[in-house]
């Protein structure tokens, strides 16, 4: 069993709580306009255009296929920026045991572990068997998600996943299928059932003016947490940094718009807020 590891980022702050080894995971079942990972999102298709452009040669055909060297990567990311199928050749196939091995040194300097994306629901037997590793360390395990994928069938999963992060993107079906291309139905399914097993560390909205009703997300999501004091909503400033070119005309809210969401949020019983700006 393997799944395509797109990136490592060793320690990071902004993941979960404490200190945390991110995994980001390739592939997946939405596209945001906003994606500030938009090189996760699609895999491969193999048409060569980075191969020729990599200055350490990293990037080679065999097979008609594009293989990456690890090794000789140098991480300037040429290959990513000339992608035009919103992908990344620098993605390693790995086992859980794999995956462990390459991150079993950070163990004694972090909380545990995030997996994000791309989405790495859709790698739910894969996440199994890496979390169960990862418990026996005797760290906690944190899933980073849209939530598009009904996670309470997923009780062998959950039993091992100590928190989840789930993206409530907007409040109503018409604005997140203009936003992402999908509903909403399943991701407030989710959010309901995961806070009711006491799993649900946060929902996180992208504040993103004009495109949809934020207020609208932060009602619904409010509504849905409110009885749980512990669950945080992370209300985030929408910024261009990272952002397709072609939807770099979205503005930035401001901070006072920021946080008139914030005193709403408040206003409907969340205890827990974090508001980025």
């Amino acid at each position: 069993m393997r799944a395509p590891v797109n990136k490592i980022i060793p320690f990071s702050s902004v993941d979960g709580p404490g200190n945390r080894t991110a995994i980001f995971l390739q592939g997946c079942n939405q596209n945001c306009l906003y994606c500030h990972n938009p090189e996760t999102i699609n895999m491969c298709k193999n048409c060569g255009i980075c191969v020729e452009s990599c200055p350490k040669g990293a990037l080679s055909i065999i097979n008609e296929k594009v293989v990456y060297d690890y090794d000789k990567c140098c991480n300037c990311d040429t290959c990513i920026q000339l992608c035009p199928n919103d992908a990344s050749p620098k993605v390693r196939y790995m086992t859980p045991e794999e995956l462990y091995d390459k991150i079993k040194n950070y163990l004694p300097f972090i909380d545990g572990i995030t997996t994000s994306g791309g989405e790495c629901s859709l790698y739910a037997d894969f996440l199994k068997e890496f979390y169960t590793i990862i418990k026996s360390e005797n760290k906690t395990t944190y899933m980073d998600t849209n939530a598009q994928i009904p996670l309470w069938d997923k009780e062998e999963l959950l039993k091992v996943t100590d928190k989840v992060m789930i993206d409530l993107k907007a409040g109503t079906n018409d604005d997140h299928i203009k936003l992402t291309g999908r509903g909403v139905d399943t991701v407030i399914e989710n959010i309901k059932r995961i806070a009711e097993m006491g799993k649900l560390f946060e929902i996180r909205t992208v504040v993103v003016p004009d495109i949809v009703d934020n207020m609208k997300t932060i009602e619904v999501g409010s509504r849905l947490i409110s009885k749980y004091p512990e669950v945080r909503y992370k209300i985030i400033k929408y910024r261009k940094f990272g952002v397709r070119e072609e939807y770099s005309y979205i503005k930035e809210p401001t901070s006072d718009y920021l946080q008139s969401l914030k005193s709403k949020a408040e206003e409907l019983g969340v205890k827990n807020i974090q508001l980025i700006d």
